[in-house]
């Protein structure tokens, strides 16, 4: 019996940090799937990025939708996102981006070069962004764009201009790859 109670003990304590791991991954699960519908939750593939844009997949999905925490970038409290497994590029650009320690103005300048010279990766048209932002889950509000690469208010009927708290839709960044719909009260 001495001699199984210290082998018990060392099995704990290699287990138990693999424990607090799952636990932590678990959590990072629950917490990226708050901005995806309840119907597609179950099926979404959820990734951890790195500042540098790689990703490590925390839970396979089957269901085309990819969904991960965006909290540690700047300016931001509480954010997590979904969106086709086809933005992935994108979204991963937009990541090294936002994770440079850049400015507002360095980075809109970024965007606008690349825009211009044909670097700039583009959503799938059509595909949805789901985003859940606040200070915290609790304050979280949702905010749903669909992408329309490079529409504009003539090619596609919708206006330019909009306003968050009223009814109707309008495109959003008209004529460059990040034009969507914007979808006020989503």
């Amino acid at each position: 019996m001495a001699k199984t109670l210290p082998i018990l003990g060392l099995l704990v304590l290699l287990t138990a940090p693999a424990s607090g791991a799952a636990q932590n991954t678990t959590d990072a699960i629950a917490k990226a799937l708050l901005a995806a519908p309840a119907a597609l939750q179950a099926e979404a593939m959820v990734i951890r990025l790195a500042a540098n844009g790689t990703h490590t997949v925390l839970r396979e999905g089957s269901n085309g939708l990819v969904c991960w925490d965006r909290s540690d970038e700047p300016s931001r409290s509480f954010s997590v996102q979904c969106t086709s497994e086809e933005n992935l590029a994108r979204v991963k650009q937009n990541r090294v981006w936002s994770m440079s320690g850049r400015s507002a103005d360095d980075l809109r300048a970024l965007r606008e070069a690349a825009e211009a010279d044909g670097t700039r990766e583009v959503s799938k048209f059509g595909s949805v962004y789901y985003s859940l932002n606040g200070a915290d889950a609790g304050s979280a509000s949702l905010h749903t764009t669909i992408a329309v690469p490079f529409a504009t208010s003539e090619s596609f009927g919708l206006p330019d201009q909009g306003n968050y708290t009223a009814a109707g839709t309008w495109i959003m960044e008209a004529g460059n790859s990040s034009a969507h719909i914007m979808l006020p009260g989503q």
